[in-house]
């Protein structure tokens, strides 16, 4: 299959509308277990180490969301004395776990064996879930369905509530899925004034 300069425009377009979206812009739609699948399937696409394909998704239940939004309140709360030469932080809506329609913890399943690429670079494997992760955020933004990672969680708590043996699994992310009243123009924290985005030239090392 050969592409295009079309497809590279809309390629761009959908990378750089990609936002981090949080319960301040979720909506109460729900979202089809067609296009559920089609955003599942995306992660199954995504490039793995050895292609050991390490990715496992939990579907959150209710119960389960009340715990984790219960853990992210007490982590957010504990959180602000590290931002106290930032004001804004106290004031930020960082997640949106009860808000957004559907969320999924994300999981790396270890493998017992060697696997090909991975002897060296044993972090390799959780890359390759982190690669499915923003397979799903970029097909999700094609849905017009937004996504949010929660980032302010401890893995040790997230585990305890799923049930999940750290021997074998390794908590990579918690995500929020659903319909947004819209998709920012820029980055919510850009807009904020949080950080500046960088240029190219910055990440280059000569």
């Amino acid at each position: 299959m050969k592409f295009n300069k079309k497809d590279l425009k809309t390629l761009s377009n959908i990378i750089v509308s990609r936002r981090d979206v949080r319960g301040n812009n979720f909506i109460n739609k729900k979202i089809s277990n067609k296009k559920l699948d089609i955003i599942l399937q995306s992660a199954l696409n995504a490039p793995s180490v050895g292609y050991s394909q390490p990715w496992q998704f939990i579907i959150v239940n209710d119960e389960k969301r009340d715990l984790v939004y219960k853990h992210f309140k007490k982590s957010f709360d504990k959180s602000k004395k590290k931002f106290l030469d930032k004001p804004v932080y106290s004031s930020l809506k960082l997640e949106g776990i009860k808000e957004s329609n559907i969320n999924i913890a994300v999981y790396y399943k270890k493998s017992k064996n060697d696997i090909l690429g991975q002897t060296y670079m044993k972090r390799t494997g959780e890359y390759s879930v982190v690669c499915a992760i923003l397979n799903m955020w970029l097909t999700a933004r094609v849905l017009n369905i937004g996504m949010g990672w929660v980032s302010i969680l401890k893995p040790k708590k997230i585990n305890k509530i799923f049930d999940m043996n750290k021997n074998e699994f390794k908590f990579i992310a918690y995500l929020c899925f659903g319909y947004t009243k819209e998709f920012y123009s820029e980055p919510e924290l850009k807009k904020l004034k949080w950080n500046k985005k960088i240029n190219l030239s910055d990440c280059l090392i000569s």
